[in-house]
């Protein structure tokens, strides 16, 4: 028999002004949020990676802000993705992986390899890029995750790929870029972005139910799995996330 694997609800980021008394309680300090934020939901994607390096003292406080069992997904560095070939990002993914991310220990979670809208499918490209991932960073654990946003990559010999190095395929609810549903990895990660301002829970119950089934599907299927409320209305992302958490 299968054993279920975990599901993690969570937003993108903390520090979000509008959240202020409507998910922060009024008077909670700046440097609490996160603390708070990781005691109600347990994942938070952190999307200033993609952009630059963070501090060894910044990956320290972060982890241990955050209470047992919670993890961090991470956004790779653009200077790995962006470039004309993902097959020359070696270096890159070394630099990387040593900004001192080892410090969150158990609560890192997957990484996220999210690619430019314009890149379309190249197999041997993407080949070279998937073989650079590693599988381990001093003894622990990767997961990865990539994020095509070309329709081209809609293609059984990509799944192959990213089946053969347990890469998950974001299945990403978005109104610009392909969904692509392809369980590829031996765990599942869905970005959720087309909340609106006007549902006090981002999405609408038949929305929520939706992604409820198929986050449970993902876990009876033994697949740990990772759900992140991120874009559209940013405001309604924590609402979503617990109501999401609620039906899970």
């Amino acid at each position: 028999m299968t054993t279920p694997g975990l599901i993690r609800v969570g937003i993108g980021g903390w520090t979000y002004k509008p959240w202020r008394g409507l998910f922060y309680p009024d008077g909670l300090a700046h440097r609490r949020e996160l603390e708070f934020a990781a005691r109600a939901v347990g994942a938070i994607e952190i999307n200033a990676t993609f952009y630059g390096r963070q501090s060894p003292k910044s990956w320290q406080a972060w982890g241990e802000s955050v209470p047992d069992g919670f993890q961090f997904a991470i956004k790779g560095s653009r200077y790995c993705v962006t470039r004309p070939k993902l097959a020359d990002a070696g270096e890159g993914i070394g630099q990387f992986l040593g900004q001192g991310l080892r410090a969150l220990d158990e609560k890192l979670g997957p990484i996220l390899w999210m690619l430019a809208a314009r890149r379309q499918y190249d197999r041997e490209d993407i080949a070279a890029f998937l073989a650079l991932l590693p599988t381990r960073l001093d003894g622990l654990p990767l997961r990865h995750a990539i994020e095509p946003r070309h329709e081209s990559f809609r293609d059984d010999g990509f799944f192959d790929l990213c089946r053969a190095h347990d890469v998950a395929i974001v299945f990403g609810d978005d109104d610009e870029y392909p969904r692509i549903d392809a369980g590829t990895a031996s765990f599942g990660y869905a970005r959720l972005q087309r909340m609106r301002a006007e549902v006090a829970t981002g999405y609408d119950a038949a929305a929520l139910d939706e992604f409820a089934a198929k986050a449970h599907s993902w876990s009876q299927a033994g697949r740990d799995t990772y759900v992140f409320l991120i874009n559209g209305a940013k405001l309604r992302a924590p609402a979503a996330a617990l109501a999401l958490k609620q039906r899970l």
